[in-house]
């Protein structure tokens, strides 16, 4: 029956908050921006959880990915020569002699080209030269055509496939890319394949730093016996080495023999790095959750604010309306009545912020991905824990003025002006 009671306490509480619309949404506002904003960090959590962890997955949780670290000068790079060959195709060999769990590995080298043909509407395209391996270690999907096969990497055939941005910029929008050639530098290569759209990684993120979508992808000694690389006495023979590992293979303990090995051929000179995505991944998850607590916190702190102010609304009401509350008591109302009366009132206003909150979070979210360019996903968890917790604090800084209304003396009410 008490719920009943409740339900019928609504049209007389919405009809007192009605008679104060400014107090009302004043008041209100606090719910308002509370909800939005818990709504909008939990909304930046998810979308910066998501594209980490699908970045993290695109490199592979079963790979250890090398790369060579670039010398700032050319007395750098003389002073790391005299211990130090620097990456090269014998630590290619070695590691795939040494390393038992290894499924997969690719070496890669990189060149930025002087001249592509025909003339790219963008910039010029990089290129790397790498292994048929370097698709299935790094999940590359084929949009049209293949990927290049180890007979034509053994027999340095001048072919190339093509990032989905490169197939746009040097041969158009249209199908049909397969079978036609480009010319980077002096050499022509007939395109055998286009890559599906792919994610953009940040610099340095995955020690690649290039947008998978501008780059044209050569076999390996395609790479080594028709490319010269001018800026070549700067950087190492090779660029990096990336490996995928056997199911079930413990990736942090690999990348220690990895590093072991090369710290020996290098002779402990540092110019290398060995990353290992699946550690990434545990790192990345820790502290995405601690980074999602802290935005959470500090948005709840709107909400608390605006739980004060209902307090705040509600204790100067009760001060206000002292008269009415012994015409009540005087007629019969017993000390339940006034509590749900105020209470209702309370819960009322939690309830409209938090419905207007959530639509202020769905924008807010909306206008922060598309100005900030920032990926946002609402779950409905995210909808349901800020709305639930509005009404939370409706219902617990509603508790106090409704006490507080109900233990007033009735005959000292009806004598209060």
């Amino acid at each position: 029956m008490s719920v009943f009671r409740y339900f019928a306490d609504i049209p007389l509480a919405f009809d007192n908050l009605r008679a104060q619309k400014t107090r009302t949404v004043l008041t209100a506002l606090g719910i308002v921006f509370g909800v939005g904003s818990v709504i909008g960090m939990l909304a930046i959590g998810a979308g910066a959880r998501e594209e980490s962890l699908s970045f993290i997955e695109r490199l592979g949780v079963r790979n250890v990915l090398v790369e060579s670290i670039p010398s700032a000068s050319r007395e750098e790079m003389q002073q790391r020569r005299r211990a130090s060959p620097g990456l090269t195709e014998r630590d290619v060999r070695i590691l795939e002699a040494n390393i038992e769990s290894l499924e997969l590995l690719s070496p890669r080298r990189t060149l930025h080209p002087a001249r592509v043909l025909p003339k790219p509407s963008q910039a010029i395209p990089n290129m790397y030269g790498v292994r048929p391996s370097y698709a299935t270690i790094h999940n590359l999907r084929v949009a049209e055509g293949r990927f290049f096969s180890e007979h034509e990497n053994l027999e340095s055939t001048p072919v190339c496939v093509l990032g989905d941005r490169v197939k746009s910029s040097l041969l158009g929008y249209g199908p049909g890319a397969t079978g036609k050639y480009i010319k980077v530098n002096d050499t022509w290569l007939q395109v055998v394949g286009v890559l599906s759209p792919q994610v953009s990684e940040g610099k340095g993120a995955s020690g690649q730093g290039d947008d998978r979508n501008q780059l044209i992808y050569i076999p390996f000694n395609t790479f080594q016996y028709r490319f010269w690389d001018l800026s070549s006495f700067m950087k190492d023979e090779i660029d990096g080495i990336d490996l995928r590992l056997k199911p079930g293979a413990d990736s942090v303990k690999a990348a220690e023999v990895v590093t072991a090995i090369l710290n020996s051929t290098h002779r402990n000179v540092e110019d290398f790095t060995v990353m290992i995505p699946a550690a990434l991944l545990a790192q990345q998850q820790k502290t995405q959750t601690i980074f999602t607590y802290v935005m959470v916190a500090i948005a709840a702190i709107s909400l608390l604010v605006g739980g004060i102010g209902i307090m705040n609304i509600v204790l100067a009401t009760v001060m206000e309306r002292t008269r009415e509350i012994g015409i009540r008591r005087a007629t019969g109302a017993r000390r339940g009545d006034i509590v749900r009366q105020f209470l209702s009132e309370s819960v009322l206003i939690s309830v409209g912020g938090g419905i207007a909150g959530i639509g202020f979070g769905l924008s807010l979210s909306w206008l922060i991905a598309h100005t900030a360019e920032w990926k946002t996903i609402v779950t409905p968890a995210s909808v349901i824990i800020a709305f639930s917790v509005s009404v939370a604090v409706g219902v617990v800084f509603g508790i106090y003025p409704a006490m507080k209304a109900a233990r007033i003396d009735p005959i000292e009410a009806l004598r209060y002006e």
